[in-house]
């Protein structure tokens, strides 16, 4: 909703520029979806990693 409000003074401030960003939103949008990929790709690696390094302070039984 704020970002609709925030559009909505764009619009009103400079209207060309408003109609690029609404025009340019669904193009980034799909651009970032590989980097969103990445990201989580990235992060269940690190997830094994991290799980990999406590395996043996686990198997000992420690509860911090």
């Amino acid at each position: 909703m704020l970002s609709f409000f925030a559009w909505l003074i764009l619009f009103v401030i400079c209207w060309p520029l408003a109609l690029l960003a609404l025009v340019a939103w669904p193009i980034v949008w799909l651009i970032s979806i590989p980097l969103r990929l990445i990201g989580i790709g990235v992060g269940a690696v690190l997830a094994l990693v991290r799980a990999m390094l406590f395996l043996p302070a686990r198997i000992l039984g420690y509860q911090g």
